[in-house]
């Protein structure tokens, strides 16, 4: 078992089927060593798990639970592009998060550390990245948070 199996043995997660993509689009793009990851959302068995705005029906805790299920599809698509090793990540190069939160929310970066730490805690220092948290009026599917990511690999 290699560290980051231990370290999601750890943390009590099993890394996820892929969640097939809602569109005529792909799941993730392989461009030389980086992997962009369409956006994910919070799905556990290809069914929404977290839909509704933050701030709003959901609270900020539903929010950071809706991004670490995010970041667990995201790891998921990587695990896929990376034939089964997430060892094969170098470097999460990039997440970029979208909340679905009120006008008057303001605690999207907390909503997104979430997602972060969760990475990071299962990736160790291959896990630290560039952010952006964006606060949004509507997602598809009525979901709380979507993330994308971006990640080198070997």
């Amino acid at each position: 078992m290699n560290t980051i199996d231990k370290r999601l043995a750890a943390l009590g997660i099993t890394i996820p089927s892929v969640n097939p993509p809602h569109g005529n689009y792909l799941s993730y793009v392989r461009a030389g060593s980086l992997i962009f990851v369409a956006g994910q959302g919070p799905r556990k068995d290809g069914q929404l798990v977290y839909r509704g705005v933050v701030g709003g029906d959901l609270t900020l805790e539903d929010g950071e639970n809706a991004a670490r299920i995010c970041a667990v599809n995201v790891l998921s698509q990587l695990l896929h592009a990376c034939d089964g090793d997430l060892s094969n990540i170098r470097q999460m190069v990039r997440i970029a998060g979208l909340v679905r939160c009120t006008e008057s929310f303001e605690d999207q970066t907390r909503v997104l550390n979430a997602a972060s730490n969760l990475i990071c805690d299962i990736l160790g220092n291959a896990g630290k990245h560039a952010r952006i948290a964006s606060g949004v009026q509507a997602l598809p599917s009525g979901m709380a948070v979507e993330i994308e990511a971006v990640a080198e690999i070997s």
